[in-house]
């Protein structure tokens, strides 16, 4: 069995039975949908046509929601149906990030992930799906693929169909006759200030990044009167092709007359664990190197010091991403019930061995610093400790970015730049607090050349790979020249340039060349506010871009 719909366009007459059978079956709350019919309007008066399109989960053969779950609520049926648990469910929301077709949506009564499931429970008694019997203009074919006598299988061998983003390696089993491309794309289309019949949720993201800017005419083109024939673009248009309208060439005008609503799904929290991760990661990552070489003298005061500070960053990134998920209360299940092909999950258990094992060696070089504990155990515990914290503490500042590429519905986050990148902004803010200690506690000088160098060396590689990888790397995609486009030079370019460069980079450059704690101290402060204000840029941007 390998169950999959087809969506006859040429059919469907736009009446939302599908959609209100789908509510009523699997008593779905208000402001969500598991189906929808999309309605896109083209033309200018009175060469005006309304598309209809279902649009719903595409039970993709290659599901990235599946591979991204960190629990497994998420999963594929053997019969290809792509379901979903809601009692294992942590409200992560990585799946809805990993989704290109905004077809999974947070539950506003149980707090957790849900979506189409081919009304599975209707399936498995021999009926089919609700909205297939529902639909008066037999619009929504359901059936077998591998069946070669199903009515679905004998509607694609002798129609033409095409699916949504095929260029997203899903092979998504929802094909469309007659898809119009102007529905399929969802950039093709923006949202104005409102739908036919539903207000837009602007502070939730649904207008996304403008394309850029084409290249101005030096005239607008005129009728034999000299009357200009260029269209004023209204709010929620946008340019298409030219159309023949009344004898002559006018803008091709496209409007979104009804779509479900498209939602940002991590907020401030996200940037703030990057910065205090990356923190944490890299002071115990200097810690590890200077105790694993002769660069520098380690003392168990130094430990005490910097370590308890990175422990406390660590103790706050975690409590960040407990305060991200919707269900908080199940956070162990990323523990007791991880999915181990998730980054979400292999993130779990990173964290959770770097702060053991780093939590470990901070016990043990503070109490010999304190006298607790005779200084040989310290010595002879402090090699093997280091050697363990290495590999964690590396991990911890860059894991991360395998995280962002197993998010597939986010194509600016699948740049290959960012796991570089994210390794220099931990060298970075990890090696400042060492410039600082001296204003509380007395640091070796060799010390304090090794964390200014490492600083140094951290600034000019992420200013380098950030300006590098954004400016002179081409994007993969329309989606991600969107959000670029959005980060670089639109919405976000105060965070970009202001933010994450000056802010970020070039002010904590110029505090690092004094050598001295107040002006590290200022430097720190500079790093983490314009790295901060940069995380923000980046994380929102991705996620305004439509994917429905």
């Amino acid at each position: 069995m390998n169950y999959g719909f087809v969506i006859d366009n040429s059919s469907c007459i736009g009446c939302h039975a599908c959609s209100t059978a789908c509510k009523s079956e699997n008593e779905i709350p208000l402001g969500v949908n598991r189906t929808w019919v999309k309605y896109v309007e083209a033309g200018r008066y009175p060469d005006v046509r309304r598309m209809f399109q279902v649009t719903r989960c595409n039970h993709c053969a290659n599901p990235p929601c599946v591979r991204i779950c960190p629990t497994g609520a998420m999963k594929q049926r053997d019969d290809g149906i792509v379901e979903f648990d809601t009692d294992a469910c942590i409200g992560c929301k990585a799946c809805m990030q990993a989704c290109p077709y905004d077809a999974i949506y947070l539950d506003p009564e149980s707090h957790t992930a849900a979506k189409c499931h081919y009304c599975s429970h209707r399936v498995d008694i021999g009926l089919e799906p609700a909205c297939v019997v529902v639909c008066p203009a037999h619009a929504i074919i359901a059936g077998d693929l591998d069946d070669p006598e199903s009515e679905i299988s004998r509607v694609l061998a002798h129609r033409n169909t095409t699916v949504r983003k095929p260029e997203q390696g899903t092979s998504p089993k929802l094909f469309y006759i007659e898809g119009e491309e102007l529905s399929l794309t969802p950039t093709a289309t923006t949202a104005g200030a409102g739908f036919l019949f539903a207000d837009v949720s602007q502070d939730e993201g649904m207008q996304h990044p403008p394309p850029p800017p084409p290249p101005r005419h030096r005239r607008a083109p005129t009728d034999d009167r000299g009357t200009s024939l260029r269209v004023p673009q209204a709010q929620g248009l946008t340019s298409g092709g030219p159309i023949q309208v009344g004898g002559r060439m006018a803008e091709h005008m496209v409007q979104v007359a009804y779509n479900a609503q498209h939602r940002i799904l991590w907020h401030w929290e996200i940037p703030a664990y990057l910065v205090t991760k990356h923190i944490a990661g890299g002071a115990f990552l200097l810690l590890a190197l200077i105790a694993l070489t002769p660069l520098a003298p380690f003392s168990p005061a130094l430990m005490a010091w910097i370590g308890g500070f990175g422990l406390a960053m660590l103790l706050v990134t975690l409590g960040l991403l407990v305060v991200d998920l919707d269900r908080p209360d199940r956070f162990f299940y990323l523990l007791l019930r991880p999915q181990w092909r998730s980054w979400v999950a292999r993130a779990a258990w990173i964290l959770s061995g770097f702060a053991a094992v780093g939590s470990l060696w901070w016990a043990v070089e503070t109490a010999a610093w304190l006298g607790w504990v005779a200084p040989a155990v310290a010595t002879d515990l402090r090699v093997p400790l280091a050697i363990a914290t290495l590999p964690l503490s590396a991990l911890a500042a860059t894991y991360t970015a395998l995280l962002f590429a197993q998010a597939e519905g986010r194509d600016l986050w699948q740049a290959p730049h960012i796991p570089v990148q994210m390794g220099f902004h931990a060298l970075l803010l990890g090696a400042a607090p060492f410039l600082v200690l001296p204003l509380v506690a007395s640091v070796p000088p060799a010390v304090l050349t090794l964390a200014r160098f490492t600083m140094f060396l951290g600034l000019t590689g992420s200013a380098t790979t950030t300006l590098v990888g954004d400016l002179l790397v081409a994007q993969p995609s329309e989606v991600a020249r969107r959000a670029h486009y959005s980060l670089v030079r639109g919405k976000w370019r105060q965070n970009y340039w202001w933010g994450g460069l000056v802010c970020g980079h070039v002010l904590p450059l110029a505090l690092l060349a004094s050598g001295r704690p107040l002006p590290a101290l200022a430097a720190l402060i500079c790093a983490v506010l314009g790295l901060y204000l940069y995380e923000v840029a980046f994380v929102t941007v991705a996620q305004e871009v439509p994917n429905s």
